[in-house]
């Protein structure tokens, strides 16, 4: 209710004019016509297939142009044709209140217009998920664009006698302010014209507040708009009062006043076009708001940034409800960048030669779709590609990576994007990566870093090791003249003053003395290190060839610097030929791999000669089998580095051959080095209640015979960890709704032995499930149906996954290196001397680590498992859309161990696209008449209440009437 009673009496006078003459009802008919007809027909709501109510107010604001003029054209002409107007100017009320009666009048019957569209988003959200957020904002924002343009139409009907003349100058001015934003004019001038005449524009901010953000600069324009013309509207009529001979200071404050009134609403917008973070996103899972993970890699930027999406207009009708929502998404990058990113939306079918330069230069390629309907057929080669430019580097996004196909119960499929934010920001943060490694290492290294390398005195070193020394010395130096003082070197004689620095560092770090080779009795160091204030990284050599020396010591100092590609080291087991002709070449991992190479290098290592590539910054093992000392040694090494290890790995894994799946028992190699850190795993599969359905193989006997056949059951074994069982707090798991993990077995931290280590669990299954030493894991089917599988023995929560960090005591302390030379077996340890010199002349160096930093982290998944292709293909084809859970896992724990929160903190499995079932034409013709007819019942609705009111009003008067008798 409005709080002062002119102004009420006012607005009632006016809304029972507006009903009493066929304005009002003109006016909300022809609203209601339009905006179904523009709704269905002219946006086509049907064939875009999208749950929103965007066809809407894709034309509103033209729309409300006419019919705002319309409506306001005769408030003040009418009144001053007949005369009424002297009587209002001189009536002892402040003119505010009659042009604010006037302006809430206006905006009722537009608010009452506005409810009679709502059926359509209540139509929508029947038919499909429909997103609430922008529909209230899109409603919010044709009542501030309404209001903008009545208070224009008040202004010029307050400046004429003729109700023509102020339609006309009511619409000119409004479709001014309209046209000034709208890409028309705003392409005729360059980014920054275009940016300040689209500020100004009605139209482009609007567009702006229907996708669902609220921005405050968008609300403080429409409500400057109509304070500045309510304004001028107050200021024109008061003016009508005054007499020449009047007072002048008088006059002067006026004109004062209103002008203050417009500079500082002109000034208050200036000041708030700098304010772009006060906005509210309000989308179904906040579509539409930048992370801080991306303003960080945004404000890495140092040259402007190109991000293009090649969309083509003609393309599949699954495709196209998505290209707006991915336009929608890239601007908000835009907005994001702050000046140092630039958005480009082209049609290669409009742009031919952009189109040569994405085929030739880019690779981008158009993807070719049959596109059907009840009349014809056709082959449509389309774009729904993206280009992340940056300098000299560049990465691609295409169909595969932006977009996530679900079949559907039917035949339907329901195509999807699939995390946009996530791909984009992968895909700036690659370009970025790969422009800064084809620059200088040093300019992303903030912190000073020193060499220190720990070499004993010549005398004590072998001769290749001391030419070793001084060739790297060489090198050293070259690097600190380029490194603009960020890098300095200097070698330590660990035996020196008495062998203190050889204690610090072999209880620090373990560094202990190293051999030239087994049978050399003369002990030296030559351990080199990178440090700064944080970290110590110890530089992996594979061999003493200072030709290689400057790419490990690039490795290492990659590690101190921001904005490079890590490297993972991924072991695997090789398919075994043998089995691969029956069938069973054994576990695959390609879905991980390329997981991996989204966002890291990748480097294949068998770990066979001992150690891993000295560019490794994280070891990932999968399915284990049988490792031979020389490999666990440089799993052991790896760690004892300060580098982190993860291990998918348990006592069991499955395997399928002829159709038939059978439990096999796995011997990792790693059993007893587990053990030495106080970790071990049950000999025993875990089954949980909670589970996940799997197509199992059973045998059903009828009447004597044996029939195999695939069924879809509850299997236990693949347990389904979620809720509690995920560790919400912690960011590997924090974002995961769901893991399926198959075939797994309770893992088991010994707490004393961990006593200085920290042990976060990860993964846990339900309070119910229990273990089984059975093999056994397919169900059998008889006359009495599926047999299944009941709880066994004690149940409760079994851990799955954990992570330990500390300081880690190596499992080879104490002996000798697994590289040295040994002797066959067999024979005596005493050779001739021939043989030793022999052996002597090939420099191999044998050292073990025996301690590691508080760096080291040993990540732990206890299934051989759920990492596999066959695996997480089942459980795909069971959704009816691809299964990330696993990758999405192992993608978090190698962020988090790499440090890098940004992609960590934005990966998330949300989708936003909303689309239609699939309507026949009757059923399409069925909502639509629908419509039609709830917006007349909605009219007959109105028609009835302003009878009753005027009816009510009528007796009130009556009565009036005969009291005053």
């Amino acid at each position: 209710m409005l709080p002062d009673a002119v102004i009420r009496r006012v607005a009632g006078k006016e809304m029972t004019l507006f009903f009493a003459s066929p304005v009002a009802w003109l006016f909300l008919g022809s609203f209601a016509a339009v905006s179904l007809f523009v709704f269905f027909w002219g946006e086509a709501f049907f064939a875009r297939n999208i749950a929103d109510v965007r066809p809407l107010f894709e034309w509103m604001p033209i729309l409300l142009i006419f019919l705002c003029s319309a409506l306001t054209m005769r408030m003040w002409s009418e009144e001053r044709r007949t005369g009424t107007l002297e009587y209002l100017l001189s009536l002892p009320v402040a003119l505010w209140r009659f042009v604010l009666g006037k302006f809430f009048a206006c905006l009722a019957l537009l608010s009452l217009a506005l409810l009679v569209t709502i059926m359509l988003p209540l139509t929508v959200s029947g038919l499909g998920n429909l997103d609430w957020g922008p529909v209230a904002a899109a409603y919010l924002a044709t009542l501030l664009l309404g209001s903008a343009y009545l208070a224009i139409g008040l202004f010029v009907s307050a400046r004429s006698d003729n109700p023509i003349v102020s339609l006309i100058g009511s619409v000119a001015i409004c479709g001014l302010f309209y046209l000034v934003g709208s890409s028309t004019v705003t392409s005729l001038f360059g980014n920054l014209g275009g940016e300040l005449l689209r500020s100004l524009g009605t139209g482009a901010r609007f567009d702006d507040i229907t996708r669902g953000i609220i921005d405050l600069r968008d609300l403080v324009y429409y409500l400057s708009l109509v304070a500045i013309f309510l304004s001028l509207n107050i200021y024109s009529l008061e003016q009508e009062r005054w007499s020449k001979l009047g007072r002048r200071d008088h006059h002067r404050q006026w004109r004062l006043a209103t002008a203050l009134l417009l500079v500082n609403a002109l000034v208050a917008n200036l000041w708030l076009s700098q304010l772009a973070g006060a906005r509210l996103d309000v989308t179904g899972g906040r579509l539409y708001s930048i992370s801080t993970a991306t303003h960080q890699y945004l404000s890495r930027l140092q040259e402007p940034l190109l991000l293009r999406g090649y969309f083509s207009a003609k393309t599949h009708p699954l495709l196209a409800p998505l290209a707006p929502q991915l336009r929608d998404l890239m601007k908000e990058y835009e907005v994001a960048g702050d000046g140092r990113l630039r958005v480009e939306i082209i049609d290669p079918a409009e742009h031919p030669e952009l189109e040569q330069e994405a085929n030739q230069k880019y690779g981008i390629r158009a993807v070719p779709f049959q596109v059907a309907d009840r009349y014809q057929a056709a082959l449509v080669n389309s774009y729904f590609n993206v280009l992340v430019e940056y300098g000299d580097s560049f990465q691609t996004l295409g169909f595969e990576d932006l977009i996530e196909v679900k079949a559907g119960a039917t035949s339907n499929l329901d195509v999807r994007l699939r995390n946009p934010e996530f791909n984009l920001t992968r895909a700036i943060k690659q370009a970025l990566y790969s422009y800064h490694a084809g620059g200088n290492l040093f300019d992303s290294i903030e912190e000073e870093v020193e060499f220190i390398g720990y070499v004993s005195a010549a005398s004590l070193l072998p001769e290749e090791l001391e030419q070793y020394r001084q060739d790297i010395t060489v090198k050293l130096q070259e690097v600190v003249n380029t490194s603009a003082g960020k890098f300095r070197f200097r070698f330590v004689e660990p035996e020196a003053n008495g062998g203190e620095v050889a204690r610090r560092i072999e209880e620090e770090w373990g560094f202990n003395p190293m051999v030239a080779s087994l049978f050399a009795a003369q002990e030296f160091y030559f351990y080199l290190t990178l440090a700064d204030d944080s970290q110590v990284v110890q530089i992996a050599i594979e061999d003493f060839n200072s030709d290689n020396f400057q790419q490990a010591l690039d490795a290492s100092l990659k590690r101190f610097a921001s904005g490079f590609t890590k490297t993972i080291a991924f072991a695997a087991p090789e398919p075994n030929p043998q089995l691969a002709q029956f069938g069973a070449a054994g576990p695959q991992f390609r879905n991980l791999e390329q997981t991996i190479t989204q966002e890291h290098s990748i480097r294949m290592e068998d770990l066979g000669d001992g150690s891993v590539t000295a560019q490794a910054d994280l070891l990932m093992v999968a399915a284990p089998e049988n490792l031979n000392e020389k490999q666990l040694f440089a799993i052991d090494q790896f760690l004892m580095r300060g580098g982190t290890v993860v291990l998918a790995t348990a006592p069991f894994m499955s395997q399928s051959m002829g159709g038939s799946l059978s439990m096999q028992a796995r011997n990792s190699g790693l059993e007893e080095w587990l053990k030495f850190h106080g970790v071990s795993f049950e000999q025993s599969l875990l089954l949980d209640p909670q589970n996940s359905a799997f197509p199992i193989p059973i045998t059903r006997q009828v009447g004597g015979f044996s029939f195999q056949e695939v069924a879809m059951v509850d299997y236990p074994y693949f347990v389904d960890v979620r809720g509690a069982g995920i560790n919400a707090t912690h960011p590997v798991t924090g974002n995961l709704p769901q893991v399926t993990v198959s075939w797994a077995s309770p893992l088991n931290i010994d707490s004393e032995s961990n006593a200085g280590r920290e042990v976060t669990e990860l993964l846990r299954s339900s309070a119910d499930s229990w273990t089984s030493d059975s093999m056994d894991i397919l169900p059998q089917a008889g006359a009495a149906g599926i047999s299944g599988w009941q709880p066994q023995g004690e149940t409760g929560s079994a851990l799955l996954g954990a992570i330990v960090s500390g300081r880690f005591d190596s499992w080879f302390s104490g002996k000798d290196s697994p590289l040295l030379a040994q002797l066959p077996e067999g024979e005596d340890a005493a050779v001739d001397e021939s043989a030793e010199a022999e052996t002597e002349d090939e420099l191999n160096v044998g050292s073990v680590i025996e301690r590691s930093p508080e760096s080291a982290r040993l990540v732990l998944l206890a299934s051989n498992d759920f990492l596999t292709d066959q695996i997480l293909r089942t459980i795909s084809s069971m959704s009816g859309s691809q299964y990330l859970g696993p990758l999405d896992l192992i993608a978090n724990t190698i962020d988090w161990s790499l440090e890098d929160s940004g992609l960590l903190s934005i990966r998330s499995n949300a989708h936003f696209n909303r689309t239609l079932p699939p309507l026949d034409k009757d059923e399409q013709l069925f909502w639509e008449y629908l419509n039609y007819g709830l917006a007349i019942g909605a009219l007959l609705i109105v028609a009835v209440w302003q009878r009753r009111r005027r009816a009510l009003r009528n007796t009130r008067y009556l009565q009036q009437l005969g009291e005053a008798a």
